[in-house]
């Protein structure tokens, strides 16, 4: 995976490629006025490229994936204040995690400095309709989310940058929130 370095509106930004240079693909193609996607991540089996989506810039939030292997896309959906700088998948690719924002960020959250555990939640087929040539469409969903930390301290000139533990018991990150720069992690395998 790559990605053209650029103003986000103006590129498209995510793409693979073979070693020996064939293949190429776009991840995402831009299909509005002021579209972006960027800060990609692959899910821990390389199964799923994940990025930051917004239905244009600042205005509707989104965590889209592409599957490698087929091309079947698949968006979650976030509230304004839910939106983070950087998202992370759990190692078994059930749960997600944000590092927040700032109000001077992109989406320009009021109460955006938290982080968050996302529990991702597929829309269904209403009456189990499908439409013609359904399975070459985007699935859609949204995030149950749930605030772990208070991140109201933080300046967010530096990044938080989640991920999960191994274990997945722990959402592990950065913060200056005491001052220093300090690891911290939260536990998210309550009993």
């Amino acid at each position: 995976m790559f990605c053209h370095e650029g103003t986000w509106h103006e590129v498209d930004r995510v793409w693979t490629i073979h070693a020996d240079g064939a293949g190429l693909t776009r991840m995402h193609a831009r299909t509005l006025n002021m579209e972006i996607a960027g800060h990609e991540f692959f899910s821990s089996d390389g199964a799923t490229i994940w990025y930051d989506l917004q239905t244009p810039r600042g205005v509707d939030f989104w965590l889209a994936g592409y599957k490698v292997a087929t091309g079947k896309r698949l968006w979650y959906h976030l509230e304004r204040n839910e939106w983070s700088v950087h998202f992370n998948v759990s190692p078994d690719g059930t749960l997600f995690a944000g590092d927040g924002g700032d109000s001077e960020m992109v989406a320009r959250a009021p109460d955006g400095k938290w982080i968050y555990l996302f529990r991702p939640e597929r829309v269904p087929d209403v009456a189990g309709i499908k439409t013609a040539g359904s399975d070459s469409l985007i699935d859609a969903g949204f995030f149950r989310s749930e605030r772990l930390v208070n991140m109201s301290k933080h300046d967010y000139r530096l990044e938080p940058n989640v991920t999960f533990s191994p274990d997945m018991k722990w959402i592990v990150f950065r913060s200056n929130m005491l001052g220093p720069v300090h690891v911290f992690a939260v536990e998210i395998a309550k009993p």
